[in-house]
Parts: C-alpha cells; structure tokens; sequence
C-alpha cells in the first residue's frame, strides 16, 4: 500500500465514478474519517506528512478522455486521466493542451492539486489560464460544479482557481474541462551557452525585448557550473524560420535543432527516486531582473526553469551533508525573497523535511485558512500536507 510522505493509509477506497466518489466522502464525514486523494501516486510525498490519512482515494478509475469537442477547442477528462493520455487523444485533431508532462504518469487531477508546470507556461499560462470547468466533491459529499464547457464562460472560474496548488485540502476533483490550443506546424529549439550567470540574465532579457515571440525560454544550471539558455519557437513554417533566423543573429554561438535539448521541460531530480535516495526538490520564483543572483546563489546544484517568467526548480543532491541542506534552503530563499519571489521544497528526504520550512512565508496564510474553514471545517481532506499545517 502506497504511503504519503511516509503515513500509512488506514484503507484504500477506489470509486469509478464521481457518484461513487461522493458515497465515499459522506461515509467518511460521517464516521469522522481523513481522506487523501491521489491519482498516480507520483506526488505523494510532496508537502508535508498528513497528521492522518484514514482513507486513501484513489481515483486512478477516473481515467477517461469523457468529451473533446474540437471545434470549441475544448475537452473534459476524469482526474485520473494522465496528462500524456489526454494529450494523446487530442493529437488527433491536432489539438493540445499547451502543458508539459513534468512528471511522467501523473494524472489531470494530481496536476492541478500540485499546479505543476513547464517552459510552455511563457506562451500559454499555467493551468489557471487553462482550466474553463471543474467537477469536484466537497468534505461533506455535496457534488459541485463550476464553470462551463465553452472557453468564453468564466461564471465560476475562481472555484477552479482556487482549487490549483491547494494540494486535495478543499474539496476532491473528479472532472475537469480545458480549453486547447491547435498543434504548431513547425517547432524550433535554439539553445546557447552562458558563460555566467550574469551573461545568462542578459540573454534572456535579449530575447524576451525581441520580435521573436519565444513559445518557451529556459535556462539550465548543471552542477558543474554550465548555463545553458533554451529558446523554444513555435508557429507557421515561414513565421518559425524568420523568427529564428532572428534568434541566431541575436545569440551568436546558438545551435538549432528539431527535437528539443536534453532534459527539456523535465525536473532536474529523479522523480522515481525514493525515500532517502531523493533530492531535495525546491520550487523557486524571483523577478526576472533576479535571475543572475538567483543562478549565483544556486552554484553547486542542478536548476532548470522557464527563465522567461521567474519560475525555476532546483534539486540539492542526496550526497549533500544533511547539516548544509538547511542553510542552502535559507540562502535561496533570501535572494528569491529579495526578488519578490520565494523557495517552496516540494519533495525531500523525512530528516529534511524535519529540519527545514518546507512551505516558507506565506503572506496569505490567514486568509487561506478562512477558506480551508469555509471548505472543510473539520479539516478532513489531507490534513496538515499545506502550508501553515492546513
């Protein structure tokens, strides 16, 4: 049976449907129980270890593409769908959902309760821009739903925002509509060393003040020190070829390839490893004017990110002594914080987890504890995994 962050379920529960999935919850309220949603199970570790987990649901059963209406460019698929899975049946059409697949297998629903995402969030947004309509079920087993199935119907939209990142603490997502977008006919991947971190701040900044209207900007810090800037242009064939011809003038020393470089839109930390073998895996943001103190800061570890909006990952090996992980986590919060942004560890070892502020300053913090109340007042929906032990 699969733990979460270390806690053993007491059962496992696996509805097939989001009527079944409201039984479930009623059940549970009634008897007072704990329950943790999961998908995949490829994110259970991250956050921090629930105070109880009496019930385990697993909605992996969830998994159907239920509707893709391609000529509203919209589609709804269960929570336990996986990404790559929806993404396969939208292809057909030529359609997509403008996400990247950052941690194989993991599904819709594990997706949006974690908010992950990748290089493509520069051209289209993270699943808040994304997401047009949600089914969910509340603690008490009250089915709800909010907006729509058009992308112009935004009647309930802050419900779906709400729930992004929320980590399964305010209500249980059974179903969720997208709105897509048409596959490029052509793609281009322009990567160019940085000699530092400084030349790599300026590069990105070329780049973002061009004409070339970038689909993605990456930048990759390996632990031996290399800085690599990735540009990702997407569009009509005669569109790509001018904009990275443009590029190319504007990067000297830039290579260009069909396929994307390696280790493109993929966490820098193996996202298989397990237990003590993990990395700590930190979500970094900063202003873009803080990108070179930030690539400083992080001299020594594996950074990769959309260098085009302030949003990196950073992974602190497992061979680093545990007494140095704290202090890194404080000197990458500083400089983030000095930047306006901040350093959230989103997966570690237990030790590190107890010797470190997995979540860091959270300005909103008593508001989102009104709206955790507001949801689940008997704070039964994964307790204690969110910030400030919601």
């Amino acid at each position: 049976m699969a733990t979460v962050s270390g806690v053993a379920p007491g059962r496992v529960e696996r509805p097939t449907s989001t009527a079944e999935v409201a039984e479930v919850m009623r059940k549970a309220a009634t008897a007072g129980e704990s329950v943790v949603p999961t998908g995949a199970g490829t994110k259970l570790d991250w956050g921090l270890p629930p105070t109880s987990a009496d019930v385990l649901l697993d909605l992996s059963a969830l998994d159907q593409v239920t509707e893709h209406a391609s000529g509203d460019l919209i589609a709804t698929a269960g929570a336990g769908t996986p990404l790559s899975r929806l993404q396969e049946e939208v292809s057909s059409d030529e359609q997509r959902l403008a996400l990247d697949v950052t941690v194989p297998g993991a599904t819709i629903g594990g997706t949006l309760a974690a908010n992950t995402s990748g290089p493509r969030r520069l051209f289209a947004g993270t699943l808040r821009d994304l997401l047009i309509g949600v089914t969910v079920v509340r603690a008490d087993g009250v089915i709800a739903k909010a907006g729509g199935k058009v992308v112009k119907n935004v009647a309930g939209y802050d419900l779906g925002k709400l729930l992004i990142g929320s980590m399964g603490t305010l209500a249980v997502v059974t179903e969720a509509t997208f709105r897509l977008h048409p596959v490029p006919r052509a793609s281009r991947w322009l990567t160019v060393p940085a000699a530092s971190p400084e030349e790599a701040g300026r590069l990105t900044q070329a780049v973002l003040h061009s004409q070339a209207v970038p689909a993605a900007l990456d930048v990759d810090l390996a632990r031996d020190g290399r800085i690599d800037v990735s540009v990702l242009v997407e569009g009509r064939p005669d569109g790509v070829a001018g904009r990275t011809q443009a590029l190319v003038e504007l990067l000297p020393g830039a290579t260009v390839g069909e396929e994307p470089p390696h280790g493109w839109g993929a966490y820098p930390w193996d996202v298989a490893a397990t237990g003590d073998d993990r990395a700590t895996a930190l979500k970094l943001t900063f202003r873009l004017s803080g990108l070179p103190e930030v690539l400083a800061a992080a001299r020594g570890l594996e950074v990769r990110g959309s260098a085009g909006v302030g949003v990196a990952y950073a992974a602190i090996p497992n061979d680093t002594d545990e007494q140095d992980v704290p202090s890194t986590v404080t000197r990458l919060r500083q400089v983030c914080e000095a930047h306006g942004g901040s350093v959230v560890v989103l997966d570690a070892p237990a030790a590190v987890k107890e010797s470190v502020d997995v979540w860091g300053p959270v300005p909103a913090l008593d508001l989102m504890r009104r709206v955790k109340n507001e949801f689940d007042p008997d704070h039964r929906l994964s307790p204690g995994r969110f910030v400030g032990g919601i």
